[in-house]
């Protein structure tokens, strides 16, 4: 039977306390909210850490997606199944809802948060390609209330590294809206239902006039990180969308991103997948942004 190496648990009741005693207990301390992904690295011994801090009464304080004018923010607690059935996401990003039911299974929906989805840090994980199409900034506090604020490149430093210390906690992600008809879509292919990504691509789109003011892309299990392809940005500005719009930026997904060969498929398999569901998301973008 497979079990962690002993630890202590400790129970935070607010932010500020669970910053305490990261602060505390240093590098030898790990927070858990959900748990679907660290605990099993755990039992595997792939990670060990003396104490785990319970974070799971803070989603009172960081479980929320607020909506204004110029941006959605969305508390780091906040969990998958809430992001699923959010009618407020679903009217601004449909994105996120297209992830969502291809995410695991209901038991992990429940418990997990989009906080320890994004710190996981993951290459194949959804709802990082999802915030790197979307041009998502993550908000993360520190100890004395000190904030700062870092894009999704600058959040990922490697796989399974992120930009917060030992010290800190991701406590918010921040979504920019723009007064624009926008469009977007997340689609992914997997070995069996729920299953981490084969390959993922998401894209966003924003219409001007019948022309595509901004468009992003995101693709994930194509590298050592989430990666967002600026040159795809680049190429459709200022145009009409149609076909051979898709497939130049399917091309440009293609040769841009650096997938290995491995059990879910080889390279140049991930990079046809790439190159496909790159068109197909891009097109379902403007559909809806059309509508």
């Amino acid at each position: 039977m497979q079990v962690p190496a002993p630890f202590e648990y400790e129970r935070a009741t607010s932010v500020d306390q669970a910053i305490g005693l990261l602060e505390r207990l240093g590098g030898s301390a790990r927070l858990v909210a959900g748990g679907h992904s660290l605990l099993p690295m755990m039992k595997l011994r792939l990670a060990n850490f003396e104490y785990l801090i319970d974070i799971n009464d803070l989603h009172t304080e960081l479980g929320y997606i607020r909506l204004s004018d110029d941006e959605v923010r969305i508390g780091a607690m906040t969990r998958h199944r809430e992001l699923l059935e959010s009618d407020v996401l679903a009217d601004v990003f449909p994105i996120f809802a297209d992830a969502e039911k291809v995410i695991a299974d209901p038991v992990v929906r429940n418990r997990g948060t989009l906080g320890g989805s994004l710190c996981q840090a993951d290459p194949s994980e959804d709802l990082s390609a999802v915030c790197t199409t979307l041009d998502a900034s993550c908000v993360i506090r520190g100890p004395g209330g000190s904030e700062r604020l870092v894009t999704m490149e600058q959040f990922y430093v490697g796989p399974y590294e992120t930009a917060v210390a030992d010290n800190e906690i991701l406590t918010e992600i921040r979504i920019p809206r723009k007064n624009l008809p926008v469009g977007s879509a997340y689609a992914k292919v997997e070995r069996r239902a729920g299953d981490w990504a084969v390959v993922s691509a998401g894209a966003a789109v924003w219409l001007d006039g019948g022309r595509i003011r901004d468009a992003r892309v995101g693709l994930a299990a194509v590298g050592p990180n989430t990666t967002g392809l600026p040159e795809i940005s680049a190429a459709l500005r200022g145009h009409e969308p149609d076909e051979s719009l898709y497939e130049l930026a399917g091309a440009i997904a293609a040769r841009s991103c650096d997938p290995v060969t491995d059990s879910r498929g080889s390279a140049g398999y991930k990079r046809h997948l790439a190159d496909e569901l790159t068109r197909r998301t891009l097109r379902k973008a403007v559909e809806r942004a059309r509508s």
